[in-house]
């Protein structure tokens, strides 16, 4: 019989309550007589504070409390992939079965249990099973198969019975273990403890995004963290759903952490109707999306992250690359700050809990790539990708300053260039990243030794123009010589037909590696070309007709197979039209 308490005290999502018994931090919670789902933060001698994670308008004090001796967990099992979730693990599409509300206190199971499936044996009797080891597996979707583990908190055992090959449900035994212990096809785990792995294993392969100033200037190691920084209206949320799309990552788990409602419309609308790029089915096949509105309480939106770290790790253990996006921590941040608030802590730096920074490293260290536990020859990872909203795009605030000294990639999304309709608006000169050097040796195998020498190209033009349009203040553009006008010119159309990318054309969403190399080789084969003539006394004002641009946004739009015979082309005609440029006697 689970322990009763009654409420003491309501502070908003936080209610106090009298105890008589021992209680456990994080411990689950049903406060009041509409049984709100909540969870113990503090513990002060007989009274503990629970941080409800429903609307607690209404309760009164002397309510009772019931406390379950478990910690905040999810059922982690087939049937997660194309769902959409609450912040607290409950499935949108049935609560709506309910209402067109959800009702406080609704208490829905995460996974259908009258769903089935269909089930094909990994394991038979006698076989040894050790901890996250799969006895089976079950089809979820067209390409993903399912992994049903022993759970990796488990003791290693042997198999007496196994299920055989046929339609199973979540209630159906599937294993035996000849301890007593049995396995079904879904098990729960706390979502504030990291499953336990193998190992971890280096940052030499790319999570490629298929966003061309991304995977050339500021890659991101697979496993690895990156940081999404930007005003309102820069394309925080647009660049993450391309993202979702595109990157080469298995399974994506997308959590909309306190984001305004018709943001999260737009993700519910579109990613169901999307196909994936790769496989030609429906992208939502292998996407989880967890939907916490800015309007929804604000402490389900503290537990949002965790639920999304957990069920992402559920299938990092099955050996699949997964990329984790959550828009955005900085109103996770602020659910920390409010709930802190309320508890009368003291705060630090703009009123943010002094634990700040250490709750963002407990989420970010459990990113990585890892060899499995159930196999230690098969390797998983966990790639995270978070935006950040700093008011008035200020990059200093404590919440981006935290998330980039634990992240090894960092985004600076800029407000100008989206002034400017520059897409994606990411900084190059506010950008870095982490990854480069371990991740030299794949973009050296991929793509050749020249690789590093082209990056420098076009980092080392990028770099001459902020330095170029100094001086043009100074003198104008008269002024320069014939060389450097041309340097300007060839810096403004890098930036617009390489940097700049319309994730809402399908030619030019998304760019591979190669077609990127094809494309700087052009640009630096054009410089070549120019320079030579201008060397020759050409003026630069007589290239002001010839089509560059023009020629250059047409390539953009060329499909891999062809691009190098067009571009090819294109430069030798360039030549041609450069060659029949007469020499101006001054």
């Amino acid at each position: 019989m689970a322990n009763m308490g009654r409420v003491v005290g309501i502070s908003g999502p936080v209610v106090r309550a009298a105890v008589s018994f021992p209680v456990r931090m994080f411990e689950i919670v049903r406060a009041g007589k509409e049984a709100l789902l909540g969870e113990v933060i503090r513990i002060r001698g007989n009274t503990v504070d629970i941080q409800v994670y429903e609307e607690t308008s209404g309760m009164r004090v002397g309510e009772p409390v019931e406390f379950s001796g478990e910690l905040l967990s999810v059922e982690l099992g087939p049937g997660l992939l194309g769902s959409v979730l609450d912040g607290i693990g409950r499935p949108l599409a049935r609560l709506r079965e309910e209402g067109l509300y959800i009702s406080r206190g609704a208490n829905v199971r995460t996974l259908d249990e009258s769903r089935k499936w269909f089930f094909s044996p990994l394991k038979k009797p006698g076989d040894s099973l050790r901890p996250g080891e799969g006895i089976g597996s079950v089809p979820e979707g067209t390409r993903i198969r399912h992994r049903v583990m022993l759970a990796p908190d488990s003791l290693q055992g042997r198999v007496e019975w196994v299920a055989p090959e046929g339609e199973v449900s979540l209630q159906d035994l599937l294993c035996r273990l000849e301890d007593g212990r049995e396995i079904r096809l879904s098990h729960r785990w706390e979502v504030r403890r990291g499953r336990p792995f193998s190992h971890r294993l280096p940052f030499n392969r790319p999570l490629l995004t298929g966003q061309r100033i991304l995977d050339t200037l500021f890659p991101m190691a697979l496993g690895g963290a990156a940081v999404i920084p930007g005003g309102f209206g820069t394309g925080k949320t647009v660049t993450q759903q391309s993202l979702a799309k595109w990157c080469n990552a298995d399974i994506i788990v997308y959590i909309g952490c306190g984001e305004r409602g018709n943001e999260m419309t737009e993700v519910l609308e579109e990613f169901p109707s999307l196909m994936d790029p790769y496989y030609n089915v429906p992208l939502m096949e292998r996407m989880v999306l967890i939907a916490n509105t800015s309007n929804m309480p604000v402490a389900a939106r503290e537990a949002s992250i965790y639920l999304g770290m957990t069920i992402a790790e559920y299938y990092r253990d099955m050996g699949y690359a997964v990329a984790i996006m959550a828009d955005s921590t900085s109103r996770w941040a602020e659910a920390l700050r409010e709930i802190g608030g309320r508890l009368e802590e003291m705060p630090g730096e703009e009123g943010y809990p002094a634990y700040l920074g250490t709750r963002l490293a407990q989420y970010y260290e459990r990113a990585g790539r890892i060899r499995t536990l159930g196999d230690p020859e098969k390797e998983g990872s966990i790639s995270v990708i978070n935006a950040v909203s700093p008011p008035g795009g200020d990059f200093s605030e404590p919440v981006t300053q935290s998330s980039l000294r634990l992240s090894g990639a960092f985004w600076a999304l800029d407000k100008s260039l989206a002034q400017q309709r520059h897409f994606p608006a990411i900084n190059w000169q506010n950008s870095y990243t982490l990854y480069d050097e371990s991740l030299s040796g794949f973009f050296r195998q991929e793509l050749g030794e020249d690789w590093k020498t082209l990056r420098f190209f076009l980092s080392e033009k990028l770099s001459k123009e902020k330095a170029l349009l100094e001086l043009v203040q100074l003198v104008g553009r008269d002024g320069l010589s014939e060389q450097d006008k041309w340097t300007l010119n060839l810096s403004e159309l890098s930036r617009v037909v390489f940097l700049q990318q319309n994730a809402f054309d399908s030619a030019d969403a998304f760019c591979s590696l190669q077609k990127m190399k094809g494309l700087l080789e052009t640009l630096r084969s054009l410089d070549t070309l120019v320079s030579e003539r201008l060397a020759q006394g050409v003026l630069f004002e007589q290239l002001a007709e010839v089509p560059f641009r023009t020629g250059l946004f047409s390539l953009r739009t060329i499909p891999d197979p062809e691009f190098s015979s067009s571009a090819r082309k294109w430069l030798s005609e360039i030549q041609e039209t450069l060659r029949s440029i007469e020499v101006v006697v001054r």
